[in-house]
């Protein structure tokens, strides 16, 4: 498996490739807006892009597998819930959602649109460097922390010059990285009776809920992590 977490590998790449850097909304809990993309320009960033916009293209496919479903759907944004149902559930696995990350979303995209780039995602924890090391769109992965230990090392000044995100951009899901943040930005009233959803955060609720889960539930949004991306191991803030 290619080490796609290589730091000193990254730095260099940074120094003489183009490279797309994916921030995940949870960014939020670490680095300052709009600071953060003039930052990561100075490390060396083409462009600088949100994962919102991907999210945004998730939840349309939610909303269509769960129209057409009378079985439990489980979400798969979570790398974490991903990894504990293969390894601890495995006869669960038909009920994870077979719909891409937000992340994976994004980087599909961003490959059209910035074909003869490389790809960085920036995430609160480890699983998803997992996720990163089994994806073909994506190239390299740092944490929160690591990237905070870059900044310092090369000296990197936040800036108040007011950039945007290159391209895409969608305000609405930035509250995917909170507990139910999936399940509150895919309108899914319209496709859910009262009582036939639920939201749990925190790897233990998880598990209780998976070693007897409620027969009446008809989807799962569950984060690994207590209050959601926010809450991951790899964020300095806590």
């Amino acid at each position: 498996m290619i080490n796609k977490n290589n730091i000193n590998k990254i730095e260099k790449s940074l120094k003489k490739e183009n490279i797309v850097a994916m921030l995940a909304p949870s960014f939020i809990t670490d680095f300052h807006y709009p600071s953060i993309i003039s930052e990561l320009k100075q490390l060396g960033c083409k462009k600088v892009v949100e994962l919102t916009f991907g999210a945004k293209i998730v939840n349309r496919e939610y909303h269509k597998l769960l129209e057409n479903s009378n079985e439990l759907i489980i979400s798969s944004a979570c790398a974490g819930i991903q990894q504990l149902i293969k390894n601890k559930y495995p006869h669960l696995i038909k009920n994870l959602a077979k719909i891409d990350s937000p992340m994976i979303a994004t980087a599909k995209i961003c490959k059209k649109i910035y074909p003869n780039h490389k790809f960085l995602f920036l995430s609160p924890c480890h699983a998803k460097k997992t996720e990163v090391s089994e994806s073909v769109y994506i190239d390299y992965v740092l944490d929160y922390q690591q990237l905070k230990f870059l900044f310092e090392k090369n000296l990197i000044i936040p800036s108040n010059q007011k950039q945007t995100f290159d391209k895409f951009y969608n305000d609405y899901t930035k509250i995917y990285p909170l507990s139910g943040g999936l399940s509150k930005t895919a309108h899914l009233k319209k496709v859910l009776k009262k009582g036939h959803e639920k939201i749990i955060d925190g790897i233990q609720e998880v598990i209780k809920f998976l070693n007897k889960p409620d027969k009446n539930i008809k989807f799962l949004d569950a984060t690994f992590c207590k209050g959601g991306c926010i809450g991951g191991p790899c964020t300095n803030s806590k």
